[in-house]
Formats: C-alpha cells, structure tokens, sequence
C-alpha cells in the first residue's frame, strides 16, 4: 500500500512541476519629441511614435511604454525606469524620433526644454546614446535602440562655442556598441540628415512599421528592407544604417508562426494589416495594401481610402490654380493691361473655379464612398459576431446534450450494479460510497474514515486524485465511474 501511494506521488509531483517554458518577455520604450520650447515644433515624430507604439502593441509585446514632447528630468526619469523594466526581459528595444546632436563625437538625444546656448549645455540639458544603451543594457536576449533622430538639427546653427575647435557635426556620429546582441539603427547613416517626408509618417517610420515586425524575419534583413524602402523614398537622398552585431542564428522580435493545421483565416490577416495602413493612411501604404491583397472586402475599402486621398490632393491642387488664376487676373486688371490679354485671364479664372468646384464635388463623393464602405464593413463584422454567437450556443448546446448522455450512462451502469449484486468483485448500489472510498485511501488521496458517508472530506480525496489523474470526474457522488477509475490505476500501478 505504501509503495502504491508513493508511486501516485511521485507521478503526482511530475504532473504539477512539468508545465511548459515560459514564453520570452519582450519590453519597448517609445519616444516622440515633437513640440520642442525653444526651436521650430517638428511635425512627425509624435505621429511617428503613435505608429511605432502600435506596432509593438500588434505584435503582443509584453510592455510597450510611449511617451510624448519629455523634458530632461522626464526623460531621464522614463529611461531609469525602463532600465528596472528590462531586467527581467529578453528582448528590450527603444524607439526615438525627435532632436538629437552630435558633440566630440558623442551622440546625445534633446529633450523638448533645451536651450543649448552654448556647446557646454550640452552635457546639463541632453542625455546621450549611452545613457538609452545603459536602460536596455539588462535584457538577456537583444537590445535594440533606433534613433530617428538625424534630422537638420537647428540648435546646432546657433549655438556658442565655448571652445573653438570643438567639433559639432551634422546628424549623427557613427557608434559603435560594446555589449553583444546591441543593435542601433540610425534613420540616416552617420553625418547625414534625415527627411520628415512630405505625409505624417517619415519614410524610416513608414519602413519600419512594413517590415519590423514580421513574424521569422530576422533583424538584419528586416533592417535591409526598410533601407531599400526609405532609399527609394527620397530618390537615394537618405540611406538608414545599423551599427552592432548578432550572432549566425537569425534573430526577430516576431517569432515565426508556428505551422497551424486549420487554414488560415485570411479575412482577419486582411483587417490587421488594413488597421495598419489606416493609421498611416498615405498611398504608397494603400498601393502596397491593394498589391499585397488585389481582392476582397478591405481591398475595397483600401481603394476607397486612397481614392479618398487622391480627390484631396486633387482639390488642393485645383484651389491653388483656381487662386493663382484670379491673382492674375486682378494684376492684369490694376495694371491697365489689354482687354483681349484681361479677357483671356478672366476666361482662364473662370476655368480654374470651374475645375476647382468639380474636384470639390468629387472629394465629396470618394468621402461619401468611404462612408458607406465603412457602413458594409461595419455591418459585416456584426454579422460576423452574429455568426459566432450563434456557433458558441450550438456548442453549450452539444455539451450540455454530451452531459446528459454521460449521466444517463453512469446511472445505466449503476442500475446494472444493482442486479448483479451477487457477483463478489461487484458492490451493491449503497456500497458505492464505502468501496470508493477504500480505494481512494489506497492511492493515497483519501486520510478520512471509510464509513460509506460520502462527506466533504471524501469529496475532497476524489478532488485530488481527479488533479493528480488528470481527469474529471463528478466529486459531489460516488459514482462507478469513478470507482472503475480509481481501480484502474491501483491495478496500473501494481503492475
């Protein structure tokens, strides 16, 4: 009996402490310092930020931080504390779009309340790269820091030098990082600028939400497409570069998905990546949507959201026509100038408000367009909640008729007991509780007294074989199944 009991404890213990690995945990920390006190407020880093935080959000990173327009003591403040975060973390990355300057050879990011009078200012109101390498330093796996800092950096212009010959270069010094499994990713390599572009996203942030994170591909050349991406952007104008080294085995902050043995659901690949170019929201993102999915529900809402754009822009172009065309002709008008050449000017003004109306109409109509592709798809999807209403209750439905099914066997089973109480290895129906619980004393999970009273503390035993087990049986009463149960693995083990 003993031996029998230490056998289910030991296959008990194996139960309870094998659970599978914990998956990697994966912290970012995203930063976008667009309104900036004492120079000109920069448009796109905090649209930027949004994307890049809701990238990593899509993703299922563990934490994703973002934060807007910080002030030195919040930034250093925000680094320390993600520096905490990043201890217990595999893979630790920091984004940051903004300023940022290079002094003496040193890279340092600038808060939204620098003055920078003077080159010596430098070291009290920024916070250098090291400092953003030091918060990622931590993690066990990657750290990775990408700097969308390299743009045409006015601080820079007017500053003072404290000593002449010290050296300010323009964007960013090339960095060498001395931590293994260190990425740094410049928005434009070393000593050169980088461009705002001419939408609410920069071209690197643009590539970066196309390609970062998906899933198995590696770093290195996920970096590669957002270089050739941002390349042709600006016509070979800015080249993104990365500084560090990984290892030979490829490395992603996206694992590959592993191999699903039911299809695909193509229809939510197609939303999640239409949620995507909708927080972009600019053509070459909704041609390259129509390229990758050239049919289907959110093709069509992708056509219209770009027909959408393509009205817009033709109206602003119609407009400014339209005003150029009146100026003119109010010049020719003040000047004296011939009738003929001020008739002609008035007939051209009279075009140009003619075609700027009719692009005015026909931006209404690609936004009455998108209006009612967002109806259809806003009734698709409540028709789809619908449908999967409908499927769960079916489900109850079968499990529930499952249940009685189960029931009515157990009790066809039980009635059989009864009659053959005759046979001696068979206990009569009121014997159940009494035999159940010898058994369960047997393997160990019953301490209480076998008396036939089916108690709490026999409710209990059946409770804990059922955890040691793996199975589920009904505890509430003794049942043959679960005495058949018991049985089967006294004689299992006994063996």
């Amino acid at each position: 009996m003993r031996a029998v009991g230490a056998i289910v404890l030991a296959v008990c213990s194996f139960w309870l402490f094998s659970a599978p690995a914990l998956a990697e945990k994966r912290v970012a920390l995203v930063i976008g310092n667009s309104a900036y006190q004492k120079v000109a407020r920069l448009s796109n880093p905090a649209n930027d930020a949004a994307a890049v935080a809701a990238m990593f959000k899509s993703a299922g990173f563990d934490t994703v931080e973002s934060k807007l327009n910080l002030t030195v003591s919040e930034l250093r403040k925000t680094l320390r504390d993600f520096g905490n975060k990043s201890r217990d973390a595999d893979v630790a990355v920091v984004y940051y779009a903004g300023h940022g300057i290079e002094l003496d050879g040193t890279n340092y990011l600038i808060p939204v309340d620098a003055t920078l009078e003077t080159d010596a200012d430098v070291l009290d109101e920024t916070l250098s790269l090291d400092r953003v390498l030091f918060a990622v330093e931590p993690a066990r796996q990657l750290r990775l820091v990408i700097l969308d800092a390299c743009r045409d950096n006015p601080f820079a212009k007017n500053m003072k030098r404290t000593i002449a010959s010290r050296a300010i270069g323009r964007g960013l010094a090339k960095v060498e990082p001395s931590s293994p499994n260190t990425m740094i990713a410049f928005a434009a390599k070393a000593g050169s600028t980088a461009s705002d572009g001419d939408s609410k996203n920069s071209p690197f942030a643009t590539a970066l939400v196309n390609h970062l994170i998906k899933p198995g591909l590696d770093l290195r050349k996920a970096f590669g497409f957002v270089r050739d991406d941002v390349l042709k952007a600006t016509n070979n104008a800015q080249e993104p570069f990365v500084y560090g080294s990984l290892g030979g085995n490829d490395v992603t902050l996206v694992p590959a998905a592993p191999v699903a043995s039911a299809p695909i659901d193509q229809d939510a690949t197609m939303r999640r990546d239409y949620e995507f170019a909708l927080q972009i929201a600019t053509k070459p993102v909704w041609d390259s949507f129509i390229s990758k999915y050239p049919s289907g529900f959110y093709t069509d809402l992708a056509k219209a959201q770009r027909d959408k754009l393509a009205a817009e822009a033709a109206r602003i172009e119609a407009t400014n026509k339209a005003k150029a065309a009146q100026e003119e002709q109010a010049r020719l008008a003040i000047e004296g100038a011939k009738a003929a050449e001020q008739a002609k000017a008035a007939e051209q003004a009279k075009a140009a408000e003619k075609a700027r109306i009719a692009a005015e109409l026909a931006k209404k109509a690609e936004e009455a367009k998108v209006v009612q592709a967002e109806r259809a798809k806003a009734a698709a999807m409540a028709k789809a909640a619908e449908d999967a209403r409908a499927a769960e209750a079916a489900k109850a439905d079968a499990e529930a008729k499952a249940k009685a099914a189960a029931e009515k066997k157990t009790n066809e089973k039980l009635a059989a007991l009864t009659q053959s109480a005759d046979q001696s290895d068979q206990p009569k129906a009121v014997d159940l509780p009494r035999s159940l619980q010898a058994e369960l004393r047997r393997v160990g999970c019953n301490t209480g007294s076998v008396d036939g009273n089916w108690n709490t503390a026999s409710q209990r035993a059946l409770d804990l074989f059922n955890k040691h087990a793996g199975m589920k049986l009904e505890v509430k009463v003794a049942s043959v199944d679960a005495l058949d149960a018991v049985r089967r693995r006294v004689l299992a083990f006994a063996r």
